[in-house]
C-alpha cells in the first residue's frame, strides 16, 4: 500500500492507493483540478459566498459542476461540496491511472474504491464518542462517498449543533453537501429532539444519500443504508 499527503492551497488531501502511478496521477489530478476552481472562483465570486444553490455555465470546471448539482440537491451554497468534490475527481482520475485500491480523504470528505473493506472512524470532537465509533465498508458498498459536518469542529460556517453529522452516498459531493445540511438541522437545547430533526433532513434527501450518522454529545442517531456500525479502543 502506498500512502501519500499533497497541499495545494487550501486543499490538503491524503490518499491510499495499491499503485505509485495513481500517487503521481492524484497529485496532477488536484493541482489542475485546483487551479480550474480557482480560476473559476476568480471569475464568478458569487461562487464562493454563495449560502444557497447556485446554477453554473457549461464551461464551468468539472468540480465546480459537481459541487452545483450536489449542492442543489442539499438546499446548500455549492462551497459546502467542494471539498468533496474535489476528493470525488481525483479519486477517479486514481482511477484510470489503474489503481484498484483508491482512497482520498479531502478535509475529513472521503471518496473511494477499494477491493478489500475498510475501516474508518468518525471524529466528533468534544464528543465521548469521538473516535469511538465507525464504520466498516466492505467491498459492496464501493464506491463510496463519506462527509462529516461538525458545529464543535470545522471553521466552515454551520448553523446546527452537531459534533459530527456524516452523510453516506455513492458520491462524495453529494455527502458533502448533504452532510452540511443535516447539520444545519440539528438545533434546539434538547440533544435527541434535534438529532432526530438532522435525521428527518437526512430522510428527505432519499434517494440521493444512502444513510446517515449524527452525534451530538453522549447521544447519537442513525437513518438508512449505512455500513456496518462498529467500534475502536481510545488510541
Amino acid at each position: 500500500m502506498f500512502k501519500a499527503r499533497f497541499t495545494v492551497k487550501q486543499s490538503n488531501i491524503l490518499v491510499l492507493t495499491d499503485t505509485p502511478l495513481a500517487l503521481e496521477a492524484a497529485y496532477r489530478s488536484l493541482l489542475v483540478h485546483r487551479a480550474l476552481l480557482d480560476e473559476y472562483v476568480e471569475k464568478r465570486p458569487w461562487f464562493k459566498l454563495a449560502l444557497s444553490p447556485v446554477k453554473v455555465e457549461d464551461w464551468a470546471p468539472h468540480a465546480a459542476k459537481l459541487a452545483a448539482e450536489a449542492a442543489e440537491i442539499a438546499g446548500v451554497g455549492p462551497m459546502a461540496a467542494v471539498a468533496g468534490a474535489l476528493a470525488e475527481v481525483v479519486m477517479w482520475d486514481m482511477v484510470r491511472a489503474g489503481a484498484k485500491l483508491s482512497v482520498v480523504e479531502n478535509g475529513g470528505e472521503i471518496s473511494a474504491i477499494s477491493p478489500k473493506r475498510l475501516n474508518i472512524a468518525v471524529h466528533a470532537g468534544p464528543s465521548p464518542l469521538s473516535g469511538k465509533v465507525g464504520f466498516e465498508v466492505s467491498e459492496s458498498d464501493f464506491p463510496i462517498g463519506i462527509a462529516t459536518s461538525s458545529a464543535s469542529v470545522s471553521k466552515a460556517i454551520n448553523l446546527g449543533l452537531a459534533d459530527a453529522a456524516v452523510v453516506v452516498a455513492e458520491e462524495a459531493a453529494i455527502a458533502d453537501a448533504a452532510a452540511k445540511a443535516v447539520c444545519n438541522a440539528v438545533i434546539g437545547e434538547d440533544e435527541e429532539g434535534s438529532i432526530k430533526r438532522g435525521l428527518e433532513a437526512a430522510d428527505d434527501l432519499k434517494p440521493y444519500i444512502r444513510g446517515a450518522l449524527i452525534i451530538r454529545g453522549r447521544h447519537i442517531g442513525l437513518m438508512g443504508k449505512l455500513p456496518r456500525l462498529i467500534g475502536f479502543k481510545p488510541s
